[in-house]
């Protein structure tokens, strides 16, 4: 098997620079009113001028300032979030400029990068914040002009009389909207109005990106600081039994050998020195609870797949009878391992702990989680801590930990002295936070027309909670349906990795209902829309979904892949759900000298309102691209509890050549935003899988793909 490339390059836009002076407004983030205006003088302004939960600010040269809150790990969330703020502003997109704020849970609600739910709790409150402003500028205007604020428009940062050819820029009237009361209420925009929302804005960080501008964790830089690595059990269940550190700090540039938790952190004056003399320690470990190997994990998977003590999810209707009653009926099982994040940006994080307070630098996706849990470690009050956000270099979930950032707080209390502790790829690889190991096993029962009447889920995961979905589809669509979970407990640790379950899950499903469509001999689309309607027409328990979003995102889909009408093409077909979003994916295949090779992905998404199609358009190649890669080839195995991939020399990732052509379209339904940072990865492996049965009439049931040196066969259907 194959994988065809099809890319194209990044294009990159010089922004404007910073504002100073003029009129500042905070706005609260919870409860959307501005604050009382502020007259800021002729200084730069920084995240620590405004005790609001957000603010912006414009210059008397016009410049308009706005603060963002929210971590940036690459999501496209500090060009979205100032996008609606400037939207209802009607400012100059040309003239903004965006600073990071550092965390402040007095001014901010939900600081935090995860679950796609950002801008849609977000929404309406930057809207409100620009409307807010724009508001007290009309007023300024009216009372210098003497003329009614309805008598006035705005456009591109400048106010307009139109009666008597009046203009006034939003610098010349900042001074004077300052002294104005902040209005209770504003008015939005009609959608159908909008000027900068839906259009595609290049990242405000990409001239600093592309110069190399300090922007990340591993980029801080703090004279006098100190650098640490810290050499964690290789194994998981281990634990130290004695450590030899006289070579290590006898070194050129170590300050210090730390022995603390289960950890050796060794400590000196650069990053090449801590990490040579790391390779100097001698350390011994031994047991301390189960170990994990590969083969525990098959075996523990089977046996729990038959267990009686499963949690049940959602039941509905009568399953057993269904079954019995069933003229066809499939069963099939599926399988993906532990998987590392693999950011491009290893862990890394700054503290300073002093007898006056705690200063913490770097990269997360949730710094109240990350202050607090410092807090709690040092046994001092939060208020005392101050965490300041630097860009993220990748985070796909890793970051939601704060890990990292308690090893840095922990070691520069022990060491008295400012630190920052950096991971390397070893690090990463061996010691971070996985995706859960899972196995699922899936049966439905057909009636002679071919009509699901019956499905069964049980999921079983390693430290994976409930590792299904039993509220989304085909929950609601099939009159008698059990979907249970057993959760198995071990050392190895596991987290949230971009999409969360649903990242293989989804892969599972849709496979799955794609082999149930041909057992019933059905097209794989016109299957799927049969069950929608049937959910929305009779359904069985709860719907979660929206039947009609999730139809318009497979027509689409198929309307512009062509679904079925290309000869010598094979398809694939998937849809899923997920973080409040519809993607639907083709996958297509061909066959090159007798093998099959992936030319394209189609991808329709329904993320309501896009507020920035550059970035939206990258969220979904994004995606798609991660999931695929991650289908193909992630796999990271273990050895009596130690992860045998350490690095990339044997952890494969995707790689240009081995991209598609990804071609995304949008359904335009005018409804607030819903996520987009995570729902096109889920779909991906399911569409690709189907696409290469559709050209080989083999089926994947294991992650990852390439592992399989043949793939499996169309198994034999049991026929009753």
């Amino acid at each position: 098997m194959s994988i065809l490339p099809k890319t194209s390059r990044r294009d990159f836009l010089k922004l404007a620079t910073a504002a100073s002076g003029g009129l500042l407004l905070g706005f609260y983030w919870n409860d959307t009113t501005a604050g009382a205006p502020n007259v800021v003088g002729n200084v730069s302004l920084t995240p620590d001028d405004i005790t609001f939960n957000s603010y912006l600010s414009i210059a008397p040269d016009g410049i308009v300032t706005i603060l963002s809150p929210n971590p940036e790990l690459g999501q496209n969330i500090k060009t979205s979030f100032p996008m609606i703020v400037a939207e209802e502003l009607d400012a100059d997109w040309s003239k903004v400029h965006v600073l990071q704020a550092a965390l402040d849970t007095q001014k901010f609600e939900r600081q935090v990068t995860g679950g796609s739910g950002a801008i849609p709790h977000s929404w309406e409150r930057l809207r409100k914040a620009g409307a807010s402003a724009r508001q007290m500028l009309l007023e300024a205007a009216a009372k210098r002009w003497q003329v009614t604020t309805d008598s006035l428009t705005t456009s591109q940062s400048v106010v307009t009389h139109a009666a008597s050819k009046r203009t006034a820029t939003y610098g010349e009237l900042a001074a004077e909207a300052a002294t104005l009361p902040v209005p209770a209420t504003v008015a939005l925009k009609d959608k159908k109005d909008f000027k900068l929302i839906g259009q595609a804005i290049r990242n405000v960080d990409n001239h600093e990106i592309v110069t190399g501008k300090p922007l990340f964790g591993l980029d801080f830089y703090r004279e006098g600081m100190l650098f640490a690595v810290i050499q964690r059990p290789q194994a998981f269940g281990t634990k130290i039994k004695s450590v030899d550190a006289a070579a290590a700090k006898a070194m050129p540039g170590i300050v210090d050998v730390v022995t603390f938790k289960n950890n050796v952190a060794v400590v000196g004056k650069s990053t090449w020195q801590v990490n040579k003399a790391r390779k100097a320690l001698k350390i011994e470990y031994e047991q301390d609870g189960a170990s994990e190997s590969t083969t525990d994990h098959d075996k523990l998977f089977k046996t729990l797949l038959d267990s009686s003590e499963a949690t049940v999810r959602r039941k509905d209707g009568d399953v057993d009878a269904a079954f019995k009653q069933a003229a066809t009926v499939i069963t099939r099982e599926y399988q993906c391992p532990f998987l590392p994040h693999a950011p491009l940006e290893p862990m890394n994080f700054f503290a300073h702990v002093r007898e006056d307070g705690v200063e913490l630098v770097g990269p997360s996706q949730t710094p109240e989680m990350a202050r607090n849990e410092t807090a709690k470690l040092l046994g001092i009050p939060a208020e005392k801590i101050t965490l300041e956000l630097t860009r993220l270099g990748g985070g796909f979930g890793r970051r939601l930990k704060a890990d990292y950032v308690l090893e840095a707080a922990e070691l520069s209390s022990i060491i008295k002295a400012p630190v920052k502790v950096v991971w390397m790829r070893e690090d990463d690889m061996t010691g971070g936070s996985y995706r859960p190991a899972v196995r699922y096993r899936f049966s439905a029962a057909l009636n002679s027309q071919g009509e699901m009447i019956g499905y069964k889920l049980r999921g079983v995961g390693i430290n994976a909670g409930n590792c299904t979905r039993e509220d989304n589809f085909p929950s609601g669509a099939v009159d008698n349906l059990l979907i249970d979970s057993v959760e198995h407990k071990s050392p190895i640790t596991t987290g949230a990795w971009r999409a969360p379950i649903t990242n293989f899950l989804a892969f599972a499903e849709q496979a799955f209902i794609d082999e149930v469509a041909h057992a019933a001999k059905k097209d794989a689309v016109e299957f799927r829309l049969g069950l929608l309607d049937k959910a929305k027409r009779t359904p069985t328990g709860a719907i979660k979904y929206d039947t009609d979003r999730m139809k318009t995102v497979i027509q689409l889909a198929a309307e512009k892949s062509g679904w079925s009408k290309k000869p010598k093409v094979f398809q694939g077909f998937s849809v899923y759900f997920s973080h409040r979003s519809y993607v639907a994916q083709v996958a297509e295949v061909s066959m090159k000298s007798g093998k099959p090779v992936l030319q394209k992905i189609y991808a329709a998404a329904d993320c309501g309102i896009v507020v920035n199609l550059s970035g939206a358009y990258q969220q979904v190649r994004g995606g798609i691209v991660d999931g695929l890669g991650h289908a193909f080839f992630g796999n990271l195995t273990f050895n009596g509890g130690a992860a045998e991939q350490k690095n990339f020399n044997t952890y494969k990732l995707i790689r240009i050549k081995d991209v598609p052509e990804v071609d995304v379209h949008f359904v335009n339904n005018g409804i607030d935003p819903t996520g987009l940072g995570e729902p096109a990865l889920p779909p991906t492996g399911g569409a690709v899988a189907n696409a290469f049965f559709a050209a080989t009439g083999k089926r994947f049931y294991n992650q990852p793909f390439d592992k399989q040196q043949e793939a499996i066969p169309q198994a034999n259907i049991e026929r009753m």
